[in-house]
């Protein structure tokens, strides 16, 4: 008793301070929010309490959820409250009905060594909780105590579930620095966390870039003051800057490669590279530290490669590689007329633009908007597997190459897709230049962020390499699995509350907060919310007359409009080219093109961007 008097004249003391539901006032009955503990072993403790204050009114202090706090003099026990329960299960209306609340040792508060100083938190127990020990709700001071940063370089992304007056903070250095995962089940407001978190970082960290893979183009109107969208159409992505897998893949749409053919690509790749620095060398290479080779970003001609296919073919000694010769010789054709993959081969000169492309890509410099969104909605699943490959190495090289003085978050949405746990499925690539960025990002500042509503479906090596979580409700159990395997602490019964939270809510875990804490993130304006202008505009009529099904069918066909032409029955000039005085298209400088080259390959000679002839 003369503990509780003692804690009862600590919060007269406290000038200024709001009264919550958890403080006592003289007239409250101890019994009402005290217990007792009546059983400890090393992680867990029982405290035994009653249901209902001294007039029989049932009280709901003792909830799941709750954090509480066990006096033990200099110091106080805290404790997660994971369960609740009669010993008998019944219950009388008759008197008070004793309960016995189940709890989970999280650590320790004691009070700071000067007068006035703030609490201090320490995960370790040094003084484990007695028998009879006094057990009551946790105080607001020792609660903001629990969730001290020390220091660290902070920002406010909501507040407490248990107790909305308290700011829940993390550390954004640390959260960054060694990636972070926001996982949960489709609709609990994944992506409007991940905007949240986007625009917080940005605002302390204002060094830094964001490269998002969006696949469902939602982000960049959720972030229009710091966004440049990036998508099919807009993306300058040159062949020449794909390494041979990913070339392979696009080449072979994502089936199994050949192996005689990708072997004759490594031997070509480097003719036809060597061939544009050095027209008049002819195919011979060069040996050495400054050789080149297939993986080398060094601009090329198709029309190159096409021409040493096609004299190897004509080699006399090459007839039993003919057929594989002219199959990839089929293969590059084909995909170099395919319209989706426009932004690889749509370049009219071909030039060693790696410096503009990357620039654009990765907003260097950002001129106040540091975030790309890549939009890959409505692209083939071996353009965006290529394409990934392409952007997540060379994000990692930027920062390795710049020594640290570039910060580059590379963040997934629905990451499963790209890293998924079976190893036969995705493609190796991609998964190995993400998992480069996990295990050696944090190195030269090349960070990674994982959004996914299937833990259980990504790649572990991933998962286990991002130091803070963001668990958000899950309801699949192998899923939730995933995520108690994760954690490091000693909150596990935390995780109990997986499949029940509420929207917004989340369960944040790891090296960015310095205990586990349960949180509700703040609230977004409505068109700051990622797919609300999408959704929005998809609303269908009453009558149901809205949908434009030419539009759509020209979408589905990815096709791109064609240049006005003249008629058919027109008389032409042959001899008039484009630029020449009455000729219907705007001037343009002329293009020579090589007396060799072959017209089969279903393109204008200008867009494959042969290099101006020197007069």
């Amino acid at each position: 008793m003369g503990n509780s008097l003692l804690m009862f004249v600590e919060r007269q003391a406290s000038v200024g301070e709001p009264t919550l539901q958890e403080r006592r006032t003289a007239e409250q009955n101890d019994k009402r929010i005290l217990g007792n503990v009546v059983q400890c072993d090393g992680a867990r403790a029982t405290i035994s309490a009653y249901a209902e204050d001294a007039e029989g009114t049932v009280t709901g202090q003792w909830t799941v959820g709750k954090m509480i706090s066990i006096n033990l003099g200099d110091t106080r026990t805290v404790g997660l409250v994971y369960g609740i329960g009669k010993s008998d299960r019944a219950w009388s209306n008759e008197g008070q009905n004793p309960i016995e609340v189940s709890i989970e040792l999280i650590g320790e508060v004691r009070d700071g060594a000067r007068p006035g100083a703030k609490p201090v938190f320490d995960r370790g127990i040094t003084c484990y909780p007695h028998i009879g020990a006094i057990a009551h709700r946790i105080r607001s001071r020792d609660l903001q105590a629990v969730y001290d940063l020390a220091g660290r370089h902070s920002i406010t992304i909501g507040t407490l579930s248990q107790d909305e007056t308290i700011d829940a903070n993390i550390a954004i250095d640390d959260t960054l620095a060694r990636h972070f995962a926001i996982v949960g089940t489709t609709g609990v407001g994944k992506s409007t966390a991940v905007s949240l978190l986007l625009r917080k970082s940005i605002a302390a960290r204002p060094d830094l870039r964001i490269l998002i893979l969006d696949p469902h183009n939602e982000f960049a109107a959720s972030l229009p003051e710091y966004c440049v969208k990036v998508d099919s159409t807009t993306l300058d992505l040159p062949f020449w800057m794909f390494k041979l897998e990913e070339f392979a893949e696009v080449l072979f749409r994502g089936r199994e490669t050949v192996p005689e053919e990708v072997d004759a690509l490594r031997d070509l790749i480097p003719a036809a590279k060597s061939l544009y620095r050095n027209p008049n060398s002819g195919t011979s290479l060069r040996r050495g530290a400054d050789a080149m080779t297939a993986d080398t970003p060094v601009p090329y001609r198709i029309a190159d490669l096409i021409k040493q296919i096609d004299e190897r073919m004509g080699l006399l000694e090459s007839k039993n590689d003919r057929p594989t010769l002219r199959s990839l010789k089929t293969r590059i054709e084909s995909a170099a007329a395919d319209p989706r993959y426009r932004f690889m081969f749509n370049s009219r000169l071909i030039e060693d633009t790696i410096h503009e492309t990357i620039g654009n890509i990765f907003r260097v410099p950002h001129h106040g908007r540091p975030v790309t969104c890549f939009e890959m909605a409505g692209m083939p699943s071996e353009v965006v597997n290529s394409v990934c490959s392409v952007l997540a190495r060379l994000a990692f090289d930027l920062a390795l190459w710049s020594e640290g003085r570039l910060r580059l978050l590379f963040l997934c949405e629905e990451a499963h897709r790209y890293m998924p746990a079976d190893p036969r499925l995705g493609f190796a690539p991609t998964r190995h230049a993400l998992s480069r960025i996990a295990k050696e990002g944090r190195k030269y500042g090349c960070y990674l962020g994982v959004v996914t509503q299937r833990p259980g479906e990504l790649d572990p090596t991933i998962l286990s390499q991002c130091s803070t979580f963001f668990a958000m409700r899950l309801a699949n159990e192998q899923d939730q699995a995933i995520i108690r395997s994760a954690i490091a602490d000693s909150s596990a019964s935390t995780l109990a509350f997986l499949s029940s939270m509420g929207q917004r809510e989340a369960i944040a875990f790891g090296e960015g907060v310095a205990t586990t804490m349960r949180l509700k993130f703040e609230k977004m304006s409505e068109d700051l919310i990622p797919g609300t202008a999408k959704r929005e505009q998809a609303l269908p009529s009453e009558t149901g007359n809205d949908v434009d099904l030419v539009a759509i069918v020209e979408r589905l066909r990815n096709v791109p409009k064609p240049q006005q032409a003249m008629a058919f029955a027109e008389v032409v000039d042959s001899g008039r080219q484009a630029g020449d005085p009455d000729y219907r298209k705007p001037l343009v400088a002329r293009a020579q093109t090589d007396d060799d080259f072959d017209m089969r390959y279903g393109l204008k000679p200008a867009t494959f961007g042969l290099r101006p002839q020197n007069d």
